[in-house]
């Protein structure tokens, strides 16, 4: 399926995809004086590679020294879940992750570890989708999550989940960036950047059992990312989340990116012509107060590249 087409049948929805990507400047209801003193809540970007999106897009965010600070460590969580090349659209771009993992070692980063728990084997996954080389090319660390050793239990705040096995990093990282890959997903109806944290987790039947949409929002409540880029550049419409054939992907060339996790995934699930209040995750996080899930309220500057 063709961006164009595609983009013809989610144009009637709300705040569609269309009115995300073009660059039109301000969205209605916020001052062009609080354009000029404070950064956007979210910058929605078209047309370009990806790292050429983030580059611009986190420079109108006000850079990535806003985030990332000298000294501290940084866990990078892309989607790197399944054994498939690239143009599967069922991990995170490669060029993106290396891109970000770039930004933040040029702030001043310590270290920068780069984790998925993967569902298919993960050496497949992690070498056939092209990450683990992007991740040594630029001086990222691959964390190790295959093993449950690397897994602490913790206890959460959910309305739903109590209690979990969180990967160590989280535990000790100063700054959390969540890199998904944008699609859809036949249990959760979308996989964005609240659902890309479900690869932190030890085990994955655990959300499942309990309530699947309450338990991927709670975990929210054990760890938020400072930053959320989300990969809309070549994006799975259904059969997700590994998806089944080219047929089931359009290409976008789109990026989404903000420091607030509902925001981000409220804009990006208007790309799928999907209501962000009918996604049961994404509600309930903004529910809770993890973010914005009304787009007309958040300053969005669209850029295109």
């Amino acid at each position: 399926m063709e961006r164009r087409e595609f983009l013809k049948k989610t144009l009637s929805v709300g705040v569609g995809a269309g009115a995300l990507l073009l660059p039109r400047g301000l969205r209605a209801g916020v001052s062009r004086a609080m354009a000029e003193d404070s950064p956007p809540d979210l910058v929605a970007l078209r047309g370009s590679s990806p790292a050429a999106m983030f580059d611009r897009g986190i420079a109108a965010l006000g850079g990535i020294g806003r985030f990332v600070k000298s000294g501290q460590t940084v866990v990078v969580k892309p989607n790197v879940s399944w054994d498939v090349a690239e143009n599967a659209a069922a991990n995170t771009s490669p060029e993106l992750v290396a891109r970000v993992i770039k930004h933040c070692l040029d702030a001043g980063a310590k270290r920068v570890l780069v984790l998925d728990h993967s569902i298919e084997y993960w050496e497949r996954s992690w070498n056939g989708s092209g990450i683990a080389a992007a991740v040594k090319a630029v001086g990222g660390v691959h964390a190790p999550a295959e093993s449950q050793g690397y897994y602490q239990k913790i206890d959460v705040a959910g309305s739903t989940l109590k209690s979990t096995q969180i990967h160590e990093s989280l535990l000790e990282c100063d700054v959390l960036v969540s890199v998904p890959v944008l699609k859809h997903h036949g249990g959760a109806g979308v996989s964005i950047a609240i659902k890309n944290l479900m690869g932190c987790i030890w085990n994955r039947n655990e959300y499942h059992s309990k309530g699947l949409q309450a338990c991927i929002a709670d975990f929210l409540h054990a760890r938020k990312p400072g930053l959320n880029v989300v990969d809309a550049c070549r994006v799975i419409t259904r059969h997700g989340p590994r998806g089944g054939s080219q047929e089931d992907v359009v290409t976008m060339n789109a990026q989404i990116i903000s420091p607030d996790i509902v925001a981000a995934d409220a804009a990006s699930a208007k790309l799928l012509g999907r209501e962000p209040s009918d996604i049961g995750h994404i509600r309930l996080a903004a529910e809770a107060g993890f973010g914005q899930i009304d787009l007309t309220k958040l300053k969005i500057e669209r850029l295109a590249v």
